[in-house]
Formats: C-alpha cells, sequence, structure tokens
C-alpha cells in the first residue's frame, strides 16, 4: 500500500474495532461467556466441550462459529466484494448489523441463549464488510491478524528492509481501538450490564445516517467533477478552433 490512507478510511475501521472490541467483552462477561467473535478459540472450545461431554458449552460454542459465519455469508450478498469501494452497500450492511445487535440485547436480557447467535452473526458481517483496501487486509473484529501483521512489520524493520507506514498506522489504530472498546465494555458492563451494547448500537446507527451522507456528497462531488471535466474539455476545443 503506497498511497496514504484516506481519514474516513481510518476513522471508520478504528470506530467498528471499538465496537466490535464492546462487543465482544460484553459477550464473553455476559452468562454464555462465549466470544461473539474469536472463532479460533471457540472452534478449540468445541474439541475441549465434546472431550468432557459438555453438551450445553458444545452447542453455544457451535452456535457461535455457525452464526459468524451466516454473518459473512450475509455481508457477501449483501456487498459483493472484498476491496474497500464507496459505491458498495455498506450502508446496508451496517442497517443489518444495527438490526441483529437489537435482536440479540433484547434476547439477551431476556436470558436467551439466541442472543449470542444474533451478536456472533453481527460480527461475522461487520469483518466481512470490508476485507482489504489497496492490498492491505483490514480485519474490525479480532485481532490475530492484525498483531501478525505488526510483528512481521516489526521484524522486516529490525533487519533493515523497508517497511509501509501507513499498513502500520492502520493496523496500530485497529488495535488499540479494539482494546479500547474491550475496556469501556468492562466498566459498562459492571454498570449496566448487556446494555452496555447500546454504545455500540448508537455509533452504528449514526454511522448508517453518515454513510448515507457520505454517499451523497461523492455522488454529487463526482457530478460536480464531471462537469468540470466538460467544461475544460469544450474550452480547449474552442481554444484550438478560434486558433486555425
Amino acid at each position: 500500500m503506497q498511497d496514504k490512507i484516506p481519514t474516513w478510511v481510518l476513522i471508520g475501521a478504528v470506530v467498528l474495532a471499538f465496537c466490535a472490541g464492546i462487543l465482544n467483552t460484553t459477550a464473553l462477561m455476559g452468562f454464555t461467556h462465549v466470544s461473539a467473535s474469536h472463532v479460533t478459540g471457540n472452534v478449540s472450545q468445541v474439541a475441549v466441550s465434546f472431550f468432557h461431554g459438555d453438551i450445553q458449552n458444545l452447542q453455544l460454542f457451535l452456535l457461535s462459529i455457525f452464526s459468524f459465519w451466516v454473518g459473512s455469508v450475509l455481508s457477501g450478498m449483501i456487498i459483493g466484494g472484498s476491496e474497500l469501494n464507496i459505491r458498495r452497500h455498506y450502508g446496508y450492511a451496517m442497517a443489518l448489523e444495527l438490526i441483529l445487535l437489537c435482536l440479540s440485547l433484547f434476547l439477551y436480557l431476556q436470558k436467551n441463549d439466541f442472543g449470542q447467535m444474533m451478536i456472533a452473526m453481527a460480527c461475522g458481517l461487520q469483518n466481512s464488510m470490508v476485507a482489504t483496501y489497496n492490498g492491505t487486509v483490514i480485519r474490525t473484529t479480532h485481532l490475530t491478524g492484525v498483531t501478525s501483521d505488526l510483528g512481521a512489520s516489526v521484524g522486516r524493520w529490525i533487519v533493515g528492509r523497508k517497511i509501509d507506514k501507513n499498513k502500520i498506522i492502520l493496523h496500530s489504530a485497529l488495535w488499540w481501538g479494539f482494546f479500547g472498546g474491550g475496556f469501556i465494555a468492562v466498566w459498562l458492563y459492571a454498570k449496566i450490564g448487556y446494555l452496555s451494547m447500546l454504545l455500540p448500537i448508537v455509533i452504528l446507527l449514526i454511522s448508517v445516517l453518515s454513510y448515507q451522507r457520505l454517499g451523497f456528497w461523492y455522488d454529487k462531488s463526482e457530478r460536480l467533477l464531471r462537469l468540470k471535466m466538460i467544461k475544460q474539455k469544450r474550452k480547449t476545443l474552442n481554444t484550438k478552433t478560434l486558433a486555425k
């Protein structure tokens, strides 16, 4: 990735990572004690639960893994591509995530295990919304890949190889955004329990509305740019005609 990361891309990615940090930590602290976005750990827990004959936890872990996968499927259906493109339907995807989180909160408050299904599905949907930007992998609901990429960059720097500073900035921002969300979630959950999910719900609502405005501004700017180019082309042609 050679170009500087646009501010709106960096802010959007960090906001999503922050929300995911809150959601995952809330899920872990709740009555299910199952991660919403950590598929790798949940797969390991499936093996442990199966070995010990813990059917209840086995069902919860399988439900969470499957729901995360379904969320990714929904993301692929709505957005249709992994490379960041402002013309894709991110607003619809975020709106669906918002609905899933509202359902999850309602079910969690009823002590219903399907709250885990909804929150995991929301995380899977979010994680698959944007997979790459200019070749850089962007994951907003877990830190395994982000931590690996940061470690590899430090390794290249230590031996004097060229490193991509923009990539380091993006991944560092994602790491601290997720961590910050988890930190806030611990404090909020101690105060209001599952209602801590209201913070990412409100943030997502604002993001959906903001994205609609961003799309409108982008289309308007593009039309104005095309009009300016047409006028410039006509002016050039007129100049050449007068010169003849």
